[in-house]
């Protein structure tokens, strides 16, 4: 048995249902899981002083593209909308393989730890040069998130009127095949699991419906969650309309992709109607308020997602796309998207960090992290609120308006992972070298 006291804490910002939040408070760790909350806890384990900080669950991102971590601020795509941005990075993507794949992996982890992430999923849906979604699993293994890769895949090139280069695309049977060859490789359904398998076409934009409708099929067979980008912009839903005589939302229920079981990226596009669906059907969404602005793709109406009741969690999108994977960052944006949009009451400090948590939680299928309470695993953020970010703040928890945006420490399952606003499972500056080698080369290239 292991203990580990974090002794002190400034305040405790549990998440739990009544949204409690504890001053000076104790949390003690056991084997990984939170075994106690309170004042005056002992242990004969190590002990972490938090005086001077907020602890928070660990955040939970719903959406990334980590392999996008290698092509930041490409000229080409900086001013571009949605498809010709696109099109601006198809081809060099497709000069990745397995090293690539891998070392921007860690770079994306290492990024969202610092920015107070546990649980991240991903979206990997290209596999060229003998690139595989293990690359992405051994990676996060090191660095000790804990990783939701989804297996991707696009199957319409350009050749039959879809976006992609063909180059990009597989066979459907291909893909079926290895959806199931990674699910069993590595999925584990169990409380506390580190790996947990999605099965995520592209887009409906870049597969055929009978693989959006396969996917689902395979999915279900093997208890794994579904995922994949909905409603993104104007041109996605002029593209549903014309491609398929339907709205993406009532696309999505056609093929079996609504339920508790499914979430879905960005929705910025969503009418009253599909979101009343997503609401019934118990459908996620994954909402990247950071992505959108720089796409130019609108803002999503999270308020009203949330008003109806849909589960709604935050994501940082591929770096491609955002730049910057920040996760306590993108939980101000929506806050401030929401507010510009609807009224400065529209989401709190507070609803914006819950989305962020218990949302991301929730929105991934997971009953097991998002909050701090006895019995939960234990995946902390600890947030030293001394320095000059919080300086004269009123109200030490509302870190999305006056705080730090990088952790001083991060705890996943019990086991440290950033001490100190450093992270101490792999080598970041070797990974940093690596990754800007490999960017290096594909400029080059380019």
């Amino acid at each position: 048995m292991t203990e580990l006291l974090l002794r002190g804490a400034q305040c405790v910002v549990t998440m739990d249902d009544a949204g409690s939040e504890h001053a000076t408070c104790d949390i003690l760790i056991r084997d990984g899981v939170i075994a106690g909350i309170g004042r005056g806890l002992a242990t004969r384990g190590d002990v972490v002083d938090v005086a001077g900080c907020v602890v928070t669950p660990g955040l939970i991102n719903t959406h990334h593209h980590l392999y996008q971590s290698l092509t930041r601020a490409v000229p080409g795509g900086q001013d571009a909308l949605l498809f010709g941005w696109l099109q601006t990075l198809y081809p060099i993507w497709a000069r990745f393989g397995p090293e690539d794949m891998f070392v921007s992996t860690q770079t994306g982890l290492i990024e969202m730890a610092l920015s107070g992430c546990t649980t991240t999923a991903d979206h990997l849906y290209l596999f060229p040069n003998g690139a595989r979604l293990d690359d992405t699993i051994a990676a996060a293994a090191e660095v000790g998130l804990r990783f939701h890769p989804t297996r991707g895949a696009m199957s319409i090139g350009v050749s039959d009127g879809g976006l992609p280069p063909d180059v990009l695309v597989e066979r459907e049977a291909a893909i079926l095949e290895d959806c199931i060859r990674v699910i069993d490789a590595f999925h584990d359904p169990r409380p506390g699991a580190m790996v947990r398998v999605g099965v995520a076409p592209c887009s409906p934009f870049s597969v055929s419906r009978d693989l959006m409708r396969d996917a689902a099929l395979l999915a279900r067979d093997k208890g794994v969650m579904l995922h994949t980008h909905l409603a993104e912009n104007d041109e996605d839903v002029a593209y549903s309309l014309a491609k398929f005589g339907c709205r993406p939302g009532e696309y999505a229920q056609d093929l079996g992709w609504t339920g508790p079981d499914v979430w879905h990226a960005h929705c910025v596009k969503l009418d009253a109607a599909e979101i009343d669906l997503f609401a019934r059907s118990g459908t996620g969404v994954a909402h990247c308020p950071c992505s959108n602005c720089r796409l130019g793709s609108g803002i999503a109406p999270v308020r009203a997602m949330l008003d109806a009741g849909v589960n709604v969690g935050l994501g940082v999108d591929g770096s491609a796309s955002n730049d910057a994977a920040n996760l306590i960052g993108e939980a101000r944006q929506a806050m401030l998207l929401q507010r510009v949009s609807q009224g400065a009451d529209a989401m709190s400090a507070r609803a914006a960090l819950r989305l962020a948590t218990r949302g991301g939680a929730r929105v991934l299928g997971r009953d097991d992290v998002g909050q701090i309470v006895p019995g939960m695993r234990a995946d902390l953020a600890v947030w030293d609120v001394s320095g000059i970010e919080a300086a004269g703040s009123w109200d030490a928890a509302a870190l999305v308006l006056a705080g730090p945006t990088r952790v001083r420490d991060l705890f996943v399952e019990g086991r440290a992972v950033v001490r100190d606003g450093q992270v101490v499972t792999v080598d970041t500056g070797a990974v940093i070298a690596r990754q800007n080698m490999l960017a290096a080369r594909l400029a080059e290239r380019a």
